[in-house]
């Protein structure tokens, strides 16, 4: 089979050693890689259809996966006002003032990535923003997309006048006089207020999505672990594959939320393998808490508010029961656990399931942002995968401890924050990701916090330096890992005949760049499935 790509004058970095293989030239047809070999030699397999590409030296590597995003609902979150820049309530009420001031009369203003630590001591809600939201319909996503702030008259529209009662553990925060203070808890209290907010066409949804997807891959991902399989993003999905527009090889998990019965678990099974050429369903996607910086964590102890005492679950029970049901029918659980207590249910659920029901399904836990040594050392025993995200820490906590986050926790628990390398020394696989829109996507980023343990911008100490990543398990944390968490070890995450090829070319060895330079370093070429979805200026 003549090849469908041809790369020349390369160095091949194989992930899984660290080392450079032999090899200077590869080929690729079909979606996987066909040859390795010399420039020579290769080089004459090319055909008229062929595309050559002459490397000058670049490091080609296994593509880069974020073990977890949220692509079509990040993009669709994005769409408003950004707000991640915002470091106190002043700059927070500017950026909004300024886009007020273009706005239509009667129209909604989205702003997303606000940061709590924003606020100061000030409690979060629209009161501490001040009157820059009067008279306009409002929401804006906290960063960590489990909480929303509605403007009063975004309250009003919604019908939102006070306390409601939910199935999962969500609150739509009030005052002492039982008056909304604007601060939406978790899913169902957003909804409530999201519902009566207009939303982008189809047309308007899609061609959001597939500029975020063009600019992830020019960062240098080939593929991502969708957590976002809700509304629209599956159709989006395929929309945009049969337009010939969707550059990243993408698993999609859908969600499971409290109160799904029997049928509703049947119809996640039943929706597994479904997709096209570079989607597919795999997985579901739970949820065991909330957050930290919002108190709806599930701790061991509760945080210095008395909050985070509580499961997402109202039944944990009913969770593990519908673990077990996913795991009997082979359907690998990913699931969102943050706090101590609930990294814990999780494993022991998969611990319950795997007894029960003796077959290999690759469960993985999601964010482990607190946990005591007993838990960390459990994770390679049941072969759960942890899936962190190290710039969570790097950008939104502090080496003293003076943010929200580390404050609700405590001195004890706070020192244990992301525990990266504790994790990867007991044995655990980590894959590694940045939940954006929670955090920005380019993988260079995510591996140089999970390297150096600093915000972006090296203006803070580190936190946690002993829990950083060695440069090799860093770029394992995005190709290898990832490859054998969705179980395509065999097929995926190592430039290697017969695995598939989803390629990453960089200007220089990233195991060789420094840790504070690495988020810098050119990505030159992206090529997903034997097809360049990147590609520099210079090639």
């Amino acid at each position: 089979m003549t090849p469908d790509l041809v790369l020349l004058s390369a160095r091949l970095l194989d992930p899984g050693t660290g080392e450079l293989l032999p090899h200077t030239a590869l080929a690729a047809g079909g979606g996987r890689i066909t040859h390795l070999g010399d420039d020579r030699e290769i080089r004459a397999l090319a055909g008229p259809g062929t595309t050559v590409l002459g490397l000058r030296q670049a490091v080609v590597t296994a593509g880069f996966t974020d073990g977890h995003l949220h692509p079509v609902s990040g993009a669709e979150r994005t769409m408003g006002v950004d707000l991640s820049a915002c470091r106190d309530l002043p700059a927070v009420r500017a950026a909004l003032a300024e886009a007020v001031a273009t706005l239509e009369p009667g129209a909604w203003l989205r702003g997303w990535g606000l940061d709590p630590n924003a606020f100061g001591g000030a409690p979060v809600g629209f009161a501490a923003i001040g009157p820059v939201l009067d008279g306009v319909p409002a929401l804006l996503d906290l960063f960590d997309a489990h909480s929303l702030i509605a403007s009063p008259r975004a309250l009003e529209l919604a019908g939102v006048t006070g306390p409601r009662r939910f199935e999962q553990a969500a609150e739509i925060v009030c005052d002492a006089d039982g008056r909304p203070t604007g601060l939406l808890l978790e899913d169902a209290a957003c909804e409530v207020v999201e519902a009566v907010a207009p939303r982008p066409t189809e047309a308007q949804l899609r061609a959001r999505t597939a500029k975020v997807l063009h600019a992830m891959a020019a960062a240098g991902l080939t593929g991502g672990h969708a957590m976002d399989a809700n509304g629209d993003s599956l159709a989006t999905l395929a929309a945009l594959e049969d337009e010939d527009a969707l550059p990243l090889r993408l698993r999609v998990a859908p969600w499971c939320q409290p109160g799904a019965d029997a049928e509703a678990v049947r119809e996640l099974i039943r929706l597994q393998g479904t997709g096209g050429r570079l989607w597919r369903v795999a997985g579901v996607k739970l949820f065991m808490d909330g957050t930290i910086d919002n108190g709806t964590a599930w701790l061991e102890r509760p945080d210095c508010h008395g909050e985070s005492t509580h499961a997402f679950w109202p039944d944990p029970e009913r969770y593990a029961q519908v673990v077990a049901e996913l795991h009997e029918a082979g359907v690998a659980t990913a699931t969102h656990a943050i706090g101590d207590a609930a990294v814990r249910h999780v494993l022991d659920s998969v611990e319950k399931a795997r007894a029960a029901c003796e077959r290999p399904v690759q469960h993985r836990v999601e964010h482990i942002e607190t946990v005591p040594d007993d838990t960390v050392r459990r994770f390679a025993a049941l072969g759960v995968a942890a899936s962190m995200q190290p710039t969570h820490c790097c950008e939104f906590t502090r080496a003293d401890h003076t943010d929200n986050w580390s404050r609700r926790l405590g001195e004890e628990r706070a020192a244990r924050a992301f525990r990266c390398r504790d994790l990867w020394d007991a044995g655990a696989r980590v894959v590694l990701g940045s939940d954006w829109p929670i955090a920005p996507f380019p993988p260079l980023g995510v591996m140089a916090g999970a390297r150096h343990r600093r915000p972006a911008d090296l203006s803070l100490p580190p936190h946690g330096p002993e829990q950083a990543l060695t440069p090799l398990r860093a770029l394992q944390g995005v190709t290898v890992n990832p490859a054998w968490a969705a179980g395509e070890e065999h097929t995926a995450g190592r430039p290697a005949v017969g695995h598939r090829a989803d390629l990453t070319v960089l200007a220089e060895n990233p195991l060789d760049v420094s840790d504070t330079e690495l988020a810098e370093l050119p990505v030159l070429l992206t090529v997903v499935d034997g097809r360049p979805t990147h590609r520099a200026p210079e090639l």
